[in-house]
């Protein structure tokens, strides 16, 4: 999402920001470990001469393994911190597309007014020849030296290019007030311009900060948990997909659907295929990792075909398609809030960018809850 340097130069120079965000309190679990010590040891305890054997403290009792019951509350806890998390990345990325357009247009106003003010002084400098030369000739206008004139032919002659020095006065007198116009309009649309990406850099600040926040609860969170319980959340997540996608299959969903990817979708799903194993990472768009709508407009952007940047807006301005018509290429926007999106690459599979921690990878396309089906080609 790189921009020109004229761009960047004109962003290095915007106001600092600072915005205050309430932090997301997490509630401690039932899972975190007991610290170790970190002051100097305790000497050790007296041996007692009923307890044979016994050299000191006894040692901790294992922690016994959160139940499943528990497990899923955690899942639950970080589906929801991952969701904002999303929902969060959507907003951050809509802020920066708007804050690269607005910089695109304050720039190419920029040179407006530069160009103007180039011809301005041309226009200028024109004026101020003809009224020199006017007071060369004593102040009289042309029209009074040829009423003076005393030859017929001369006298014709000059009516002519009276005239046409009329037009051409008054040609350079509007072209003068029209440039003084346009410089004012310029400015005005500059300034317009800096106060809207002055508002989705704050916009986009915010956003960053939320999407930190609630990947830094998600990374506490799970870091609480033993190993073992990290294997039975992992197969809990697995298990919930895969029942998810096998009701939805059974619903006969995708009965009767043929659909044949166009020469484009073709490309944009061999550009997903290939990214397979790289890593999420919120706000990227490749090449060497992607958040969800980087994958899939930049997949699109492969085949030759721009589509908007976020997942909300893939799902506000594509062409919405029934899921009997869907075909490879195509993207699922999932979750009512359309704060997911992924490709979908036929027999009832897609490829996508799940979340913080995960790579890209091929899933059920009836894993998640889906909003709908938008077409990028249609």
């Amino acid at each position: 999402m790189g921009t020109g340097t004229g761009r960047r130069g004109m962003l290095a120079v915007a106001v600092t920001v600072v915005c205050a965000v309430t932090v997301l309190a997490v509630p401690g679990t039932a899972f975190a470990r007991s610290p170790e010590p970190t002051g100097p040891a305790s000497p050790p305890a007296a041996t007692s001469p009923s307890t044979p054997g016994a050299t000191g403290a006894p040692s901790a009792t294992p922690r016994t393994p959160a139940p499943d019951k528990d497990l899923q509350a955690v899942r639950a806890k970080l589906d929801a911190l991952y969701h904002d998390a999303a929902v969060a990345t959507d907003a951050y990325n809509a802020a920066e597309e708007a804050a690269e357009q607005q910089s695109a247009q304050i720039v190419a106003l920029a040179r407006k007014i530069v160009e103007g003010r180039d011809r301005l002084a041309e226009l200028k400098e024109r004026a101020g020849a003809a009224a020199r030369s006017q007071y060369r000739t004593g102040g009289l206008p042309d029209e009074a030296r040829l009423l003076l004139s005393d030859n017929p032919g001369q006298f014709l002659d000059g009516t002519g290019r009276v005239r046409q020095g009329h037009k051409a006065t008054k040609d350079m007198l509007g072209e003068l007030t029209q440039v003084q116009q346009d410089l004012e309009q310029y400015a005005k649309d500059a300034t317009a311009q800096w106060q809207k990406l002055e508002t989705n850099r704050k916009a986009k600040a915010t956003a960053q900060k939320r999407v930190e926040q609630q990947i830094a609860a998600a990374k506490k969170l799970e870091s609480e948990l033993e190993q073992e319980e990290k294997e039975r959340l992992a197969r809990l997540e697995a298990e919930a997909a895969r029942q998810a996608q096998t009701t939805w299959l059974g619903t006969g969903v995708l009965t009767g659907v043929r659909g044949k990817a166009s020469a484009q979708g073709e490309r944009a799903v061999k550009f997903a295929t290939e990214q397979v194993g790289k890593p999420y990472v919120w706000g990227a768009e490749g090449p060497k990792s992607f958040d969800c709508s980087g994958l899939t407009s930049q997949a699109w952007a492969s085949a030759g075909h721009g589509i908007p940047r976020t997942s909300q807006e893939q799902w506000r301005q594509l062409r919405h398609v029934d899921v009997k018509d869907m075909r490879p290429g195509d993207l699922i926007i999932y979750f009512k809030d359309a704060s997911h999106v992924a490709m979908y690459v036929g027999d009832g599979a897609i490829i996508h960018a799940p979340r913080p921690g995960r790579n890209v990878t091929l899933a059920g396309a009836g894993s998640m809850p889906i909003l709908g089906v938008v077409r990028p080609d249609a």
